[in-house]
């Protein structure tokens, strides 16, 4: 989600850790502008049940401590607590702090349908409303899936991104789509709809959903790309981006069908992995020539995988992308790549040798190692 997404939404907060997006003063800040709102909401006993235990939270507790906190002190009708939530959105800042909100329907408004389904949709215009719908979506797939067909046609790329994102098999921090997963054909009608859509964000997200289809239905993905419509460049991007884990793990219809060429004729004069040893915080270099021995063009998919060794000595492999390029006969051609060896998040790094491959449409063609150390 451009406007709310985990990824996208929260460069602001790299400063300081993602949970402090939910700190005290936002707490705060949620209750003063709900009692402006509603004037008997009670301000203390918002906090009190909102920051209980805060600091042990991590970022989507504190979320859903948000919406535990509303339900507390919103009167117990759904339809007056959400009237007061939709009055709050007004003053509610945009991006995923706004998440609160749909988190409130989808925890407390399953029971009241077609209200929860026009409050998401509005409320997915300030961030996203991605993660509760699928609580619908668990609940009641059938009905939820119509609404999001209606949806893929709305006139607000926000409103359209949601019907395809909220819907993914595997969305990222959210519960898998059980139903989904086993028929990926429930949710084609959504993408179909958004196949030429002319928002780059909505395009990704679509290109996201068919790419968590390749996980568990690759060649129901190949299928379906194969009769997906070419002639548009909107619909060819997705196609593309669709396929791009198949093509990272090689498969050899998902090559072909991104135009990389069946058989590589090549030899690889260099590849160079500098420096030999580093530590956390430099930068690897890797360097490339690759010769062609073919007398006919040869489209090409270079890539690089990388083998990170693990806590337990063990390693896990990541592809890389390095570069896309058509290979004229007898052609040689230099390229670099660099990458900064740092932790993340989502990635804690160990000393040991790490091997790196050269993958050339799907084949490992050269290998080296660094070694990584404190």
């Amino acid at each position: 989600m451009d406007n709310a997404s985990p990824k996208n939404t929260m460069a602001d907060t790299e400063r300081k850790p993602l949970k402090d997006i939910f700190d005290e003063k936002r707490f705060e800040l949620i209750a003063k502008d709900a009692a402006v709102v509603c004037r008997s909401f009670d301000v203390e006993r918002f906090l009190a049940v909102g920051l209980q235990d805060h600091a042990q939270l991590t970022l989507l507790q504190r979320l859903r401590r948000v919406s535990m906190a509303l339900r507390s002190t919103l009167p117990a009708d759904y339809p007056e607590a959400l009237d007061i939530l939709i009055k709050l959105s007004s003053r509610t800042e945009k991006g995923f702090v706004s998440l609160f909100l749909p988190d409130f329907v989808g925890q407390y408004g399953r029971d009241n349908f077609e209200l929860s389904m026009h409050a998401l949709k509005l409320f997915t215009k300030l961030g996203s409303s991605e993660f509760a719908v699928r609580e619908f979506l668990r609940s009641d797939l059938a009905s939820t899936l119509s609404v999001m067909r209606d949806w893929s046609e709305d006139e607000d790329e926000h409103v359209r991104r949601l019907a395809s994102e909220g819907s993914r098999p595997r969305l990222p921090w959210s519960f898998k789509l059980q139903a989904i997963i086993d028929d990926p054909g429930l949710t084609l009608p959504i993408l179909v709809n958004l196949a030429h859509d002319p928002i780059l964000y909505v395009r990704k997200s679509v290109a996201n959903h068919l790419n968590d289809v390749s996980k568990d239905h690759p060649e129901w993905l190949l299928d379906t790309m194969e009769r997906w419509p070419r002639d548009h460049p909107y619909p060819a991007w997705i196609a593309r981006h669709a396929l791009r884990s198949l093509v990272k793990a090689g498969h050899p219809r998902a090559l072909l069908q991104v135009g990389a060429s069946s058989q590589v004729d090549m030899a690889v004069p260099l590849f160079d992995v500098t420096p030999e040893r580093l530590s956390l915080g430099e930068t690897l270099t890797l360097s490339v020539t690759l010769q062609s021995t073919s007398d006919h063009p040869q489209r090409l998919v270079v890539d690089y995988r990388l083998h990170y060794v693990k806590k337990g000595g063990s390693t896990s492999a990541k592809v890389f992308k390095m570069k896309e390029l058509t290979l004229q006969p007898h052609e040689r051609i230099s390229l670099m790549r660099r990458q900064l060896i740092k932790d993340f998040t989502t990635r804690t790094h160990y000393c040991g040798a790490h091997l790196v491959e050269l993958i050339v449409n799907g084949e490992s063609l050269a290998q080296s190692r660094f070694e990584l150390c404190n």
